[in-house]
């Protein structure tokens, strides 16, 4: 042998490099997985598209403008914490048949829970939390109402029934 070359030990008996254990490579795809759909139901549950109802803010002034068009007043209690609510607003305000009987037939106020001057109100109709819809004549006088998560079917049901 030449004294310049190194003394290392044959390749067979040397260690192979280290492989990654498959163990590691299915948490890393589970918790990847995990994310994603933890961040698509994320997004389904707090996606809420743009509605082209008309909808007032002052129960007084709608009350006031109810009178004037002698139509029913259509109460929405919500809040923006409320996820049932944004179910809603996906599922029913966004529908076009919706929109154009609610827009048509009735004044609609969207009432925020969270809000404190809205108390009186929501004492008024015993309103405990939302998403409550309430459907009154132009004087206030409940004709019908729905507690909780309504579908666009039964919705649509419970305006043709106030009417």
């Amino acid at each position: 042998m030449n004294d310049t070359e190194p003394d290392l030990p044959p390749v067979e008996t040397m260690d192979p490099r280290p492989q990654p254990k498959p163990l590691f490579h299915f948490w890393r795809c589970f918790w990847l997985t995990f994310l994603v759909v933890s961040l698509g139901y994320a997004w389904h549950c707090f996606y809420v598209p743009a509605n082209e109802i008309a909808w007032e803010n002052d129960y007084a002034s709608a009350k006031q403008q109810a009178a004037k068009a002698d139509k029913p007043i259509l109460l929405y209690f919500t809040a923006n914490w409320c996820v049932p609510c944004r179910v809603m607003k996906r599922q029913v305000w966004a529908d076009s048949q919706v929109k154009e009987l609610v827009n048509a037939e009735f004044v609609p106020v969207a009432i925020d829970v969270s809000d404190p001057e809205n108390a009186e109100v929501m004492a008024a109709y015993a309103i405990q939390g939302p998403p409550v819809t309430i459907v009154c004549d132009s004087q206030g006088k409940v004709l019908d109402w729905r507690a909780g998560r309504i579908s666009q079917p039964v919705f649509l049901e419970l305006l043709d029934s106030s009417h």
